[in-house]
């Protein structure tokens, strides 16, 4: 295993799995990332990559029926990392459309190149790609409609970021290191731009193999709270909502499967959106203003319980109620209203 540039200690805790391909009922309500040893060990895909790299090629190829994704690519000198170019005014790779067979050709070629070019396909649904393949290697999930992803390339690093959603990410060929952070290092880790991002997520601007700690100095901080972990073909691990998470792809050929799941109702928005409305309505006012709207939201939604609301009565606590499908709906039009004004 390549050794990681960070000086970083703790490890991500490791879950004893009762049964190969069984997922553990209790990782649903981990707060904190949780490694699960072997958990895809028996998918035939691992057995693949584990033979060759040219049986998980023949392997995939089965599955394959034309369909084009969406594929990166960036010089040798990048390195693998994926991010903006020197003044941020765009990134150091370009993207196209390809067929899946051409990307594999690409990566099986790249294994004889010292360094290699850059080859990655991110975050790209499985069954519109592989079509049967979730038949011979999935995972039996609490949450049936989780969206199942494949993410493949070779030598790679993908900058720190998180989702808003939980995430189970299987190991299916190759190495894996995550670098992890609990979601309270938001500010150690300097985050750039929310609207222009690799690949739509904000990432940290922090290099892991090169810190700048001049120009980053509380990523020291931030190193002081990370997890590592270091993960082989067949191995997962779980990534609560909101934890940062750095990922590098460590072998000539890595394939990760994953599947992301919000455990909210379907009625519910994204808080990402409550976030751009604040952007809007609350960063800029006075600090007086901006301190009393810091209260009204401790108040009304981050210690919100039913003390809050016990003195108005259940028919006429309106838009303070609490949601259903209907009730969302009428958010929704209200919020239409005022920003259509």
């Amino acid at each position: 295993m390549v050794a990681s540039p960070l000086d970083i200690n703790a490890r991500v805790a490791e879950f004893e799995l009762a049964e190969q391909g069984e997922v553990p009922a209790e990782i649903y309500d981990s707060p904190c990332p949780l490694i699960l040893r072997g958990l895809a060990s028996h998918w035939p895909v691992v057995a693949a990559a584990r033979d060759s790299a040219e049986a998980l090629d023949r392997y995939l190829r089965r599955f394959y029926q034309g369909a084009t994704v969406t594929v990166s690519h960036g010089s040798p000198e990048i390195g693998g990392r994926i991010f903006y170019n020197a003044d941020m005014s765009g990134f150091n790779f370009s993207m196209e459309r390809s067929r899946l067979d051409e990307v594999l050709d690409l990566l099986l070629a790249s294994r004889q190149e010292s360094p290699p070019p850059l080859h990655y396909i991110g975050s790209t649904t499985v069954d519109h790609c592989l079509p049967g393949f979730r038949a011979e290697n999935d995972l039996p999930l609490k949450f049936e409609n989780a969206l199942v992803s494949l993410w493949l390339g070779n030598e790679s690093r993908i900058a720190a970021h998180h989702d808003i959603p939980d995430n189970l990410a299987c190991v299916a060929a190759g190495r894996r290191r995550f670098t992890l952070f609990p979601p309270e290092q938001l500010e150690n880790l300097y985050v750039g731009p929310l609207d222009f991002a690799p690949a739509g997520q904000s990432i940290s601007l922090v290099d892991f193999h090169q810190p700048d700690y001049a120009r980053f100095p509380r990523f020291r901080d931030a190193i002081a709270q990370a997890q590592v972990a270091e993960l082989e073909a067949g191995d997962a691990i779980f990534i609560p909502s909101m934890w940062w998470h750095h990922v590098e792809g460590l072998a000539p050929i890595n394939l990760l499967i994953n599947y992301w799941w919000r455990p909210s109702e379907a009625y519910m928005g994204s808080p990402a959106d409550a976030l751009y409305h604040a952007l809007l309505s609350v960063r800029d006012l006075p600090p007086s203003q901006r301190e009393a709207w810091h209260s009204v939201f401790e108040h009304y939604i981050f210690s919100a319980d039913e003390d809050v609301l016990a003195h108005i009565p259940q028919d006429r606590r309106g838009v303070l109620a609490s949601a259903d499908d209907t009730r969302a709906r009428k958010l929704r039009a209200l919020l239409l209203k005022q920003l259509n004004r």
